[in-house]
C-alpha cells in the first residue's frame, strides 16, 4: 500500500481507534504528525502523546481522551475529524476567513509560515495557512 498521504493515515487511525473507544495508538512519526498530536493535546481533543524510539525510527503514541455521561459510556472528545489539503489538492484560508467551527467547539489544523497550528492560534497571530485537517 503507498502512503501518498501519511497526514490522511493519521487521521483514518485516529478515526477508526476512537470509533471503537481504543485508549491510544500508536503510528509511525513524522515532524508534521508530531506537530498535529501537538495542537490535538495543546487545544485540548487528546490526553496526551507520546514519541518512542523504535531502532532507526520513532513512532507516534496518542493517547485519547474520552468522558463518561454514565457508567459503562465512553464517548470520545473528538466527535469527528476530516482532511482537508490533499497532495494535489491544497486549501488554503486567510486569517480574516477564519471562523468558529461547530459554534466554537471545533478547529482547523492549519500548517502556517509559523508551522503547524490550531485556527484559533493562527487568527490570534493574525496569519493564515493551508488547511490540514478539521477536527470537532
Amino acid at each position: 500500500m503507498g502512503m501518498t498521504d501519511p497526514i490522511a493515515d493519521m487521521i483514518t487511525r485516529i478515526r477508526n481507534a476512537i470509533a471503537v473507544r481504543k485508549d491510544e495508538i500508536i503510528l509511525p512519526a513524522s515532524r508534521t504528525k508530531i506537530q498535529i498530536a501537538s495542537v490535538l493535546k495543546e487545544e485540548g481533543f487528546i490526553k496526551d502523546y507520546e514519541i518512542i524510539p523504535d531502532g532507526k525510527k520513532m513512532k507516534l503514541k496518542i493517547v485519547f481522551k474520552y468522558f463518561y455521561p454514565e457508567p459503562n459510556t465512553k464517548i470520545s472528545v473528538i466527535r469527528g475529524l476530516r482532511r482537508f489539503s490533499k497532495p494535489g489538492r491544497r486549501l488554503y484560508i486567510k486569517s480574516k476567513d477564519i471562523k468558529p467551527i461547530f459554534g466554537g467547539t471545533g478547529i482547523l489544523i492549519l500548517s502556517t509560515s509559523k508551522g503547524i497550528m490550531s485556527s484559533t492560534t493562527a487568527k490570534k497571530l493574525n496569519i493564515g495557512g493551508e488547511i490540514i485537517a478539521q477536527v470537532w
